[in-house]
């Protein structure tokens, strides 16, 4: 039998997923949806970038007009993180991912039948909006889903498959584009795709372990326990480690995250995600455009896109080679340094063979930092606190994103091509800065004792009933 702590109140369940030492059937079942679910959020983050050319084209559009466009959609994705964040703390993760899912595949669709700048920039608002809902609840549950030892590498898995939406998008709009003026609309059709992945999800993937015992439904969560303990025991071959009994984790409020302990947490989270999304979409989203404003026609300039984007999928699988091994923090600072100098080496060279070199090597070492990233954000906070304090980070960077669009357009318009990358190299290098000075440790440690790191001594507040983290 399992050794168990001598306790007279019974094992939480947060406790006993923490011993759980590998990756079960159970959870590699999971990693289907999870990751099919990101798939579209990856391929639909870049569907307007890979139709932006031939909207131009088809309705006679300005960078600027672009640029509205482009950032509409990363402002919907900044109150979708936060209120799916808020949302998903309150009454569950499954149930938000669920309804994401719909809102934004609906809104995909009606972007296919938009008429004129407006509609089209009101849809991409609210399928920002959806996606980015959906995607800070699927990672928050990866977080508290996961082995502990396992976390990174589950997420860079993820990660991996989801990054094949981004070449399958590229190519897609490079062969279905050329065939008439308006034969970008499919490109939205394709960003609906996720209601195929409803299904999985509903029949699937239970809800969060943490999140039914940090509000009061332990024996819904017992089942889901005891099967993956009897899994693991089976790969195993023997008894699990103890239960060990980790701090218990006042539930907080959400003004927490900006006061106490919290608040260093959440402003490095939010200013790291600030200035690196706007560093990675920076370059992401626009690259088609900056390429054809760089001399390459329509074509060329969504040939040269789709080769890059075959980068992202060994960039992710780079990842697994150190993500539970390094610290992610330490990883996330050397990549965006790499990173920083690739960008002035792409802004500068009139080569094309360097331009496509360095490109795909951008490419690659932004997708391996991604998994990094994506598994840091909810490691830091406590379970009933989680998907928002996630989301707070996630939304801040969609806003700076936000903004980061109309930076871009003025800098391509007023100063050209090679002033956009000095700007994506500097915001690139003090994101790495951020995070890599004053970032936490979260190697290897249970998310319960992350946490207690980050509890104000003796707070002075009348605390709530406490639960776990």
């Amino acid at each position: 039998m399992d050794a168990v702590p001598a306790i007279d109140e019974p094992e939480r369940l947060s406790d006993r997923l923490n011993r759980i030492p590998v990756l079960t059937r159970t959870h590699k079942r999971w990693t289907g949806p999870l990751a099919g679910l990101l798939l579209v959020d990856m391929a639909d983050l870049n569907t307007f970038a890979f139709a932006a050319p031939a909207i131009r084209a088809d309705w006679g559009l300005s960078v600027q007009q672009v640029g509205t466009i482009t950032a509409a959609s990363f402002l919907g994705m900044f109150a979708g993180s936060i209120a799916g964040g808020r949302i998903a703390d309150r009454i569950g993760r499954k149930r938000v991912i669920i309804a994401a899912t719909v809102f934004f595949s609906l809104f995909s669709l009606l972007s296919a039948v938009a008429v004129g700048t407006t509609d089209l920039a009101v849809y991409r608002v609210l399928t920002g909006f959806g996606l980015q809902a959906m995607t800070v609840v699927v990672l928050t549950y990866v977080a508290e889903m996961f082995p502990r030892a396992h976390r990174g590498r589950s997420q860079a898995w993820i990660v991996a498959v989801s990054l094949l939406g981004i070449p399958a998008m590229a190519w897609f709009a490079r062969a279905i584009v050329p065939t008439g003026p308006s034969a970008w609309r499919w490109i939205f059709v394709l960003g609906a795709v996720g209601l195929l992945f409803l299904l999985l999800v509903v029949r699937g993937l239970p809800e969060s372990v943490r999140w039914l015992e940090a509000n009061g439904r332990r024996d819904d969560g017992l089942q889901i326990v005891e099967r993956i303990e009897q899994e693991a025991r089976a790969k195993i071959g023997g008894d699990l480690p103890a239960v060990v009994r980790e701090p218990t984790i006042d539930s907080g409020r959400a003004i927490d995250l900006v006061r106490g302990g919290y608040l260093t947490r959440t402003i490095v989270l939010s200013l790291t995600m600030m200035l690196a999304l706007s560093g990675f979409y920076g370059f992401n989203s626009w690259v088609p455009t900056l390429l054809n404003e760089h001399g390459l026609t329509p074509a060329q300039a969504l040939t040269y896109s789709s080769i890059l984007s075959l980068a992202a999928l060994p960039g992710a699988l780079l990842a697994l080679l150190f993500i539970d091994k390094v610290e992610r923090r330490t990883a996330v600072l050397v990549i965006y340094t790499i990173v920083a100098g690739l960008f002035l080496v792409f802004g500068f060279t009139d080569s094309d063979g360097v331009l496509l070199a360095s490109g795909l090597l951008i490419t690659m070492l932004l997708q391996a930092s991604t998994p990094c990233m994506y598994t840091y954000l909810p490691e830091i906070f406590p379970t009933n606190l989680r998907a928002l304090g996630a989301g707070i980070g996630n939304g801040a960077g969609r806003l700076a994103t936000f903004v980061t669009t109309f930076l871009i357009a003025a800098l391509l318009s007023w100063l050209g091509f090679t002033a956009v990358f000095l700007y994506l190299a500097t915001v690139i290098l003090l994101a790495g800065l951020t995070i890599g000075l004053f970032g936490e440790r979260t190697r290897g440690r249970s998310l319960e004792e992350i946490t207690q790191v980050a509890r104000p001594a003796a707070e002075h507040a009348q605390p709530r009933a406490a639960q776990t983290s």
